[in-house]
């Protein structure tokens, strides 16, 4: 029996009580729509709703009114979404499994000596929505239903893809969903993006419209969703004990701060609104995303420090995307609008009260004077006035007069001149508004096909197989027929030999879309296909499983460990017990013995979902009993079927090709050289002990290419070998 519990539709309650008292008393506060009603009200006031798609602005275009009470409690109840890890999932309770398919955050402080400047944003470009009103309606349809609270930190439910099928504004953001995006192979190999619109301010009030973009150093690269659905169970933590130990061992990530820069007088010159977040260009230009509008690249983010107490630090970590320091102001775009106004009441709810700017981890470099006292949790002594104005003239503001800052707006030019800005304060550029106030969009935000296409058609074949992967998945996991069928049609729209590959699986007829696909892709720096050459490969921060069982050649490991460590790699050592692992020539218990390893795992402890890479030397005859375990035939088997790179030496290159991988071509190997390297299987059959030093040729000299080595780190550079076979190959 499959369980979809998607709050159906109540068209009656029980019949009569029950037995228990706690049943009946909780009946008579349980609401059933729409047998009890179906007009939304407001939760506060109790009055009938008129548009719950739209909150009201000052102009289509305009800034959003905070005199919208449907839109400001509407945010109210969206408090306990966690938005305060630097890397975040959204839908999972704590302690959800982080490899689930989902949209991950990447939430940046700045503590800067003018105070905190927070970039609270995703790993990717767009958003679902264009306006916050709407967001309580995402979480809601994405959070595991009421009734039993499942499915736990997934998407894949008859509730959220109902939502989204009726969202239109959604179409970008489901292609996006469903690509590797979703499946983030580390967060040191993740991009991030401020998505909204602010806007940076110079000293003389120019306002420039401005993007925030993360790019890592190791590449974007993701998991296969086999490994996803593995490492939920393997070790639920993966992504954050994979960022915790690079750190610990000295792989620092990074990453490259860039910005896009638009004038207000480019503001209207695109076919796309850059106030629409769920945008990220256009169907007839290079996406904004690109040649567009350059990117430059401005500084470096380096993680170097583990947190020294989780809750202490990442658990009270308090991001505001209003957390802005002089020179940044923020856009009209109606989604950061309400994130603005929202994210402080978060914070005051998660964190007891006003003063959570006061913990240790909220503290801004910049020493601050405030007539703001009491609250719950107050940290500080205020010790001086608690007003403003006050006879002591305290504190002040640079550059006027104590209490004179009313700025009566005799003339626009007064105003100019009585906010100018200065680039030691917080200050605002004033700029012209205007519009009809009501709940109305722009015009360009009508459109939300173009940019779901673009996406799509600049992804390789291999991604677009995924995706359609994955929306078999994910729609596999509902039960209601309409909801599989509106889907389609909003595949259908973004492409419609995707749409027909995905209806394969339900057997629904996609009949050809009203608008096809425009065939408009992207490439270059910032491309959006992880397969696309200008994409980072390289083994650095690569983690590679390297097995120590009894009797393995020492002489083929210890120069190995140490090539990959100058290389920036980490190298993992799996063995037949958790310590010691002995050498072939060395007597087990013989703790003193040359060439004595200690091991990182176990052959039980771990699998090769944990490795990006797996390396077998040669060994002696125990060695080679060892290797003949179903436990480690099934390691080789699952990398070579998630396409990582595996290279053996000596006696294990036989056991390889005939035991772990019986009749696949991929493996056969040429007797006749001393290794062979081909779709990521690197095999030296024929190395002998002294080819061992030639590890030595990848961190010292020039690089030379006939080496093994060489060919193993070009293998592991390459992340995923997708040529490979694996059709023969169960695992």
């Amino acid at each position: 029996m499959s369980f979809s519990g998607d709050g159906v539709a109540q068209h009656s309650r029980p019949s009569s009580l029950t037995n228990s008292a706690k049943v009946n008393q909780l009946e008579r506060f349980t609401v059933r729509v729409p047998l009890d009603g179906d007009a939304h009200v407001s939760p506060f006031a109790q009055a009938k709703v008129d548009n719950l798609d739209t909150s009201m602005r000052a102009g289509s275009r305009g800034p959003t009114s905070i005199d919208d009470p449907v839109a400001r409690e509407r945010i109210q109840h969206c408090k306990p979404i966690p938005m305060f890890v630097r890397f975040s999932t959204v839908l999972g309770s704590s302690g959800a499994a982080e490899t689930a398919r989902e949209v991950r955050g990447f939430a940046t402080r700045f503590y800067t000596d003018e105070g905190n400047w927070d970039i609270v944003g995703n790993n990717i470009p767009v958003f679902f929505i264009q306006d916050g009103i709407k967001f309580i309606d995402l979480i809601h349809a994405g959070k595991p239903e009421p009734q039993l609270a499942i499915p736990q930190a997934q998407t894949a439910h008859d509730s959220f893809w109902d939502w989204m099928s009726l969202t239109p504004e959604t179409t970008n953001m489901a292609a996006w969903s469903l690509s590797d995006y979703t499946i983030p192979r580390s967060y040191r190999m993740m991009k991030g993006f401020g998505v909204n619109t602010y806007v940076l301010v110079n000293a003389e009030g120019k306002r420039t419209f401005t993007k925030f973009h993360w790019k890592p150093h190791l590449g974007t690269h993701a998991l296969t969703w086999d490994e996803c659905l593995k490492l939920q169970g393997h070790d639920p933590d993966f992504l954050r004990r994979d960022l915790a130990e690079a750190i610990e061992a000295g792989a620092y990530p990074k990453w490259e701060l860039g910005v896009q820069l638009i004038s207000e007088e480019e503001e209207l010159t695109f076919d796309f609104d850059i106030l629409d977040c769920t945008k990220a260009g256009a169907a007839d230009q290079t996406l904004i995303l690109h040649q567009l509008v350059p990117i430059k690249w401005i500084g470096t983010m380096e993680l170097n420090k583990n947190p020294t107490n989780y809750f202490a630090e990442t658990e009270q970590v308090a991001f505001c995307t209003s957390n802005v320091v002089p020179g940044i102001d923020y856009s009209n775009d109606p989604m950061l609008q309400l994130r603005n106004f929202s994210y402080a009441d978060t914070q005051i709810t998660r964190l007891g009260g006003p003063n959570y700017p006061s913990l240790p981890i909220n503290r801004s470099l910049c020493p601050f004077i405030s007539t703001a006292r009491d609250g719950m949790h107050q940290h500080r002594i205020p010790a001086g006035p608690h007003y403003y104005p006050n006879r002591f003239e305290t504190p002040n503001v640079e550059g006027m007069k104590h209490g004179a800052g009313q700025n009566y707006a005799t003339s626009a030019e007064k105003v100019k001149e009585d906010t100018k800005i200065n680039p030691e304060r917080l200050t605002f550029a004033p700029y012209q508004v205007e519009g009809t106030r009501g709940k109305t969009r722009p015009a360009r935000f009508a459109e939300v096909v173009n940019h779901a296409q673009m996406f799509y058609n600049s992804l390789s074949d291999v991604e677009r197989q995924h995706m359609v992967d994955a929306a078999q998945f994910e729609l596999g996991h509902c039960d209601d027929r309409g909801v599989q069928e509106r889907m389609m049609m909003r595949f259908n729209e973004i492409d419609h030999d995707f749409a027909k590959k995905v209806a394969l699986g339900f057997g629904i007829n996609v009949d050809a879309p009203k608008h096809p696909n425009h065939g408009k892709k992207t490439h270059g720096a910032q491309a959006f296909s992880m397969q696309d050459s200008e994409n980072v490969f390289t083994a650095t921060g690569r983690k590679i499983g390297i097995f120590v069982l009894d009797g393995f050649d020492s002489l083929q490991v210890a120069p190995l460990i140490a090539g990959l460590t100058a290389l920036g790699c980490i190298p993992q050592l799996i063995g037949s017990r958790k310590g010691p692992a002995y050498p072939s020539g060395t007597s087990v218990g013989d703790l003193k013995a040359s060439g004595v390893l200690q091991t990182n795992w176990t052959i039980e402890s771990c699998r090769s979902t944990l490795f990006d890479a797996l390396y077998f030397p040669s060994g002696d005859e125990a060695y080679a009993k060892a290797l003949e375990q179903g436990r480690v035939i099934h390691f080789v088997r699952e990398a070579f079927g998630h396409f990582k790179p595996i290279a053996a030496i000596g006696v294990a290159v036989p056991w390889v090709a005939h035991k772990c991988l019986p009749g696949c071509l991929d493996v056969k190997a040429d007797i006749s050289k001393p290794f062979t390297s081909n779709k990521g299987l690197v095999l030296g059959q024929n190395l002998t002990d002294e080819d061992s030093s030639l590890w030595t040729k990848l961190t010292t000299g020039p690089k030379d290419v006939y080496t093994f080595g060489s060919a193993f780190i070009d293998a592991v550079a390459a992340h995923r070998h997708w040529d490979r076979d694996i059709s023969m190959v169960a695992f």
